[in-house]
């Protein structure tokens, strides 16, 4: 389907040296775990042993008794006619382990044993207690853990068929700090817009590119969230005490569905009070963990002052909330948004859709999210570190101000920044304290 920088991962765990352990993928679902690993699979091993968890329910008794390997790839067989255990040549993919915890348990006999490598999959892998009363544990210290998420921008240039040539023309201008080509520029607003729009779930994006009709894309993107919103009621069986479960699912619901109006607002920090009268943050951190903890969103902190290390300065219980997929947060939107993006007409909605589209590229790349607000009225998108020193961060969905990083990096002595990195539709330009950055090259920024 797509090419996916997951790939890499994969090659460099099948070719690690020593103590071998099972690659679990964890991720969002409609990221394109499934697809990436078999095809990983069927180009680097003789012999592929797949097992959908979630389709065969009946493959889950395999997995009943003590866990022993040969007992376990004898009740397989038995269960799969046609599949065979070749020892040294055999990767057993456990798809959407989630379903079947015995299965991840028995990732532990099945490494000490050493005949079969094992990839697992998981949609709710992060979520705490998932499962928690019907299996016979995790298996610590037998398992790498990657993180998948939805395409970054340079897949999606990928998948859009734009060459290396250009991305790599893209990173030499960022390195060398020159301005990009016009034409290159021009393009790369373009396809940047798209991506906003689309997002980056591999079928969404597919639909986009063989229909190219924003409509049919903005359908599947809300037939997606209801698809999770499904899954938000997945920890109802798993507590004995229905009445609590229930109110939480309300909760995640209601936190979920507040995110646009969160971010419409002048200050973005998440209010309590707009998911109800007298919201109390003690009732609503458990929601908004189980969204994050699924991957749908993506906090950002409030920091207490802007210096190494940052996560040493942030604020626990001050933060803004952004998906971590702008397409989905575009589709949540009023119909016709798409639309006005793409043309450049970005309305009200306009700040919050160019900050999330930033924390959504940050974020694909294990960037931690904080920001800088004093009741002062200073307030900065978005603090980082780049090239070994903290660093603000100003995104403007068009040619705006900065007035606040102008007043930080004024007070060097206050705050010790000596760059500011802003982002926009501009071209690349510096002037020795203030890099300007098109926000299409974000996710160049290391």
């Amino acid at each position: 389907m797509f090419r996916r920088k997951i790939t890499d991962e994969m090659i460099a765990w099948k070719n690690s040296t020593g103590k071998k352990k099972a690659l679990v993928i964890k991720g969002l679902r409609q990221i394109g775990k499934t697809y990436s690993v078999m095809k990983f699979a069927e180009e680097n091993y003789e012999n592929v042993v797949y097992i959908n968890f979630k389709d065969n329910a009946s493959i889950k008794k395999a997995f009943d008794g003590d866990l022993v390997v040969d007992r376990i790839t004898l009740d397989i067989s038995a269960i799969m006619p046609n599949v065979h255990f070749l020892p040294g040549k055999t990767v057993i993919i456990f798809d959407e382990v989630q379903e079947c915890s015995n299965a991840r348990a028995s990732i532990k006999p099945f490494m000490l044993d050493g005949r079969y490598d094992i990839i697992c999959t998981g949609s709710l892998l992060g979520i705490k207690g998932y499962n928690r009363k019907k299996g016979k544990g995790i298996p610590a210290g037998f398992e790498h853990i990657v993180y998948m998420k939805a395409m970054d921008f340079e897949e999606f240039l990928w998948a859009k068929g734009i060459s290396t040539d250009v991305i790599d023309e893209l990173r030499k201008c960022l390195e060398n700090r020159i301005t990009v080509s016009e034409a290159i520029h021009s393009a790369m607003i373009r396809y940047f817009r798209e991506y906003i729009c689309v997002g980056g779930l591999p079928y969404i994006v597919d639909r986009f590119i063989s229909t190219n009709d924003m409509n049919i894309v903005r359908q599947e993107q809300l037939d997606i969230i209801e698809e999770y919103k499904d899954d938000f009621g997945k920890h109802l069986d798993e507590d004995e005490n229905e009445e609590t479960d229930l109110i939480l699912l309300g909760r995640i619901n209601r936190v979920f569905d507040s995110i646009p109006a969160q971010l419409a607002k002048e200050n973005k920090k998440f209010v309590y009070s707009k998911l109800e009268k007298k919201g109390r943050s003690e009732n609503y951190q458990p929601a908004i963990q189980w969204l994050a903890d699924a991957g749908l969103i993506s906090l950002c902190y409030n920091l207490s002052n802007i210096s190494l290390p940052l996560e040493g300065n942030k604020i626990d219980n001050i933060f803004k909330i952004y998906m971590q997929d702008t397409g989905l947060f575009v589709s949540m939107l009023e119909e016709g948004s798409a639309g006005k993006i793409l043309s450049g007409d970005l309305g009200m909605y306009k700040g919050a859709i160019y900050e999330n589209i930033i924390a959504d590229c940050f974020s694909k790349h294990d960037r931690k999210l904080y920001y800088y607000h004093k009741e002062s009225g200073l307030e900065i998108d978005f603090v980082t570190v780049y090239e070994g020193e903290a660093t603000i961060i100003e995104v403007k969905a068009t040619n705006g101000n900065t007035k606040s990083a102008n007043t930080i990096l004024k007070n060097k002595e206050q705050y010790g920044v000596n760059l500011c990195i802003k982002f926009g539709e501009s071209n690349i330009g510096f002037d020795g304290a203030k890099l300007t950055v098109p926000s299409y090259m974000s996710f160049l920024l290391m």
